[in-house]
């Protein structure tokens, strides 16, 4: 096909039904959502998008579709004249690192984090490392649509290289993160979920001398967050207590959030994570302000916990790329998910489960206590539960709030629970859900009125 023809066939309308970002990407069932003509589109626009200079960077976890979306945005890319270097599989973290490192225009991650394996997504990084705003996205949709007043593309084609010899970087950085300390004869279980954690995640911690159980660890494209991971801790947990290991750590399918399991079989989650870290920072004098970020997820009992020690807890909307944001504004060292995604300043800013997976490890073994008793010294978690609520329709989810009897139910819990607890509802950016949780120190409570408005919400947002 000549050139010509390409440039035609790359900048043409998808139609204004075109999938767009959510909380994390665009992201989908392949085949339905994510296509190949997609995945082109979306290649040649972020080459348009993204700055001229330097190479565009494309990772990847191990769904057996990665390597058809890869190949498709390395065509759009090239079509769009720019230089493509593709990682294979790695974790997330890895293509900002190296996007910063190798001084690229930004990078591309093919991956659906802990969704199932028919699933698949596209993380966009701009040359910061960070993840593009919500008006670079937008122009890029707007090129989807048909939509955008572009000029004529390159005049000439990208290249592209295979260069899965960057990835020793990312290991060795891993390693470099926990400066002098070890964990030299600890007994730790990994759960790499057939995903991305696989290339480098046991390595890491065998440089550092760990007694090593590793669950799940091939890259298998069939079985990635298939009854494993960070979504269902139940193999590690059970691994955890049968070896006796000193701890455990899960993660999703591109590794980008860790959850841990201590000696005793408990859940270590993010807002955990945040406390004990933090408290470390904080006595270390590295913690500006006293302040932790955090999201609307994170448990009241944490929250309070924090306010005793005499920080101070920001709150932003769920999803990874609001916490970077208040953190760049507020200056703040370390924020993140209860869901596992932590950010630290000292670290590049960026969620990586496997970077927070060794500092937590680390920091335990340097002060020579274990993750069961770093747990205790923790926060009280009030009790808390959330339910996901099927519905389809994409306006009903979203303006869930226009629901009268569903609207006036959360104001009656509200006032019911006062300041002893709370309720959240809102649309999963990633999944056709409406998330509904309600947390107070009386599990009754939180029992009975999540249930009454999960039922009201499927009643009334799913009618016909």
């Amino acid at each position: 096909m000549v050139q010509g023809a390409v440039h035609r066939f790359v900048g043409q309308s998808l139609g204004s039904s075109t999938p767009g970002f959510g909380t994390d990407g665009i992201r989908g069932h392949v085949g339905q959502v994510l296509t190949p003509a997609l995945c082109l589109q979306v290649g040649y626009w972020c080459g348009r998008e993204l700055p001229d200079d330097g190479p565009i960077l494309i990772g990847m976890d191990s769904r057996l579709s990665g390597s058809m979306m890869a190949a498709a945005l390395t065509a759009g890319l090239t079509a769009a004249g720019r230089e493509v270097w593709t990682l294979g599989l790695c974790p997330t973290p890895a293509v900002p690192l190296l996007i910063r490192q190798f001084s690229a225009a930004g990078g591309l991650m093919v991956s659906a984090s802990h969704n199932p394996p028919e699933d698949n997504g596209i993380k966009v990084f701009g040359s910061d490392g960070a993840k593009l705003s919500a008006e670079r996205q937008a122009r890029i949709e707007a090129g989807l649509r048909g939509e955008s007043g572009e000029g004529p593309a390159a005049a000439q084609f990208g290249a592209a290289y295979q260069r899965n010899d960057l990835l020793g970087g990312y290991r060795d950085s891993l390693v470099d993160s926990v400066g002098p300390r070890r964990l030299d004869g600890v007994p730790i279980v990994l759960d790499l979920c057939w995903g991305s954690a696989t290339a480098c995640g046991a390595d890491a911690f065998r440089a550092l001398g760990a007694d090593l159980t590793v669950l799940h660890g091939e890259p298998d494209g069939s079985r990635i967050n298939v009854a494993c991971g960070s979504t269902q801790l139940e193999p590690l947990r059970q691994a955890v207590v049968d070896r006796g290991a000193a701890m455990g750590f899960a993660f999703d399918g591109d590794a980008d959030r860790m959850l841990a399991i201590d000696g005793r079989g408990r859940i270590l989650d993010g807002d955990h994570t945040l406390f004990l870290w933090g408290s470390v920072l904080q006595q270390q004098h590295a913690l500006p302000d006293q302040r932790l970020v955090a999201t609307v997820m994170s448990n009241l009992g944490f929250e309070r916990a924090w306010q005793e020690r005499g920080g101070v807890l920001d709150r932003t909307p769920v999803g990874d790329q609001h916490v970077h944001a208040a953190m760049v504004k507020s200056g703040a060292a370390l924020g993140g998910e209860q869901s596992g995604h932590i950010l630290a300043a000292s670290h590049g800013l960026c969620g990586d489960g496997v970077l927070t997976a060794l500092q937590v490890a680390t920091l335990c073994h340097e002060q020579t206590i274990s993750l069961s008793d770093w747990l205790d010294r923790s926060f009280q978690a009030f009790p808390q539960k959330l339910v996901n609520v099927t519905v389809p329709d994409l306006a009903r989810r979203k303006a869930w709030s226009t629901c009268a009897p569903l609207a006036e139910a959360v104001r009656a819990a509200e006032q019911a629970m006062g300041d002893r607890g709370r309720v959240l509802v809102r649309p999963s950016g990633t999944e056709p859900l409406l998330r509904v949780m309600v947390e107070a120190d009386d599990p009754e409570a939180v029992e009975s009125w999540t249930r009454r408005l999960a039922e009201l919400a499927d009643t009334h947002l799913n009618a016909a």
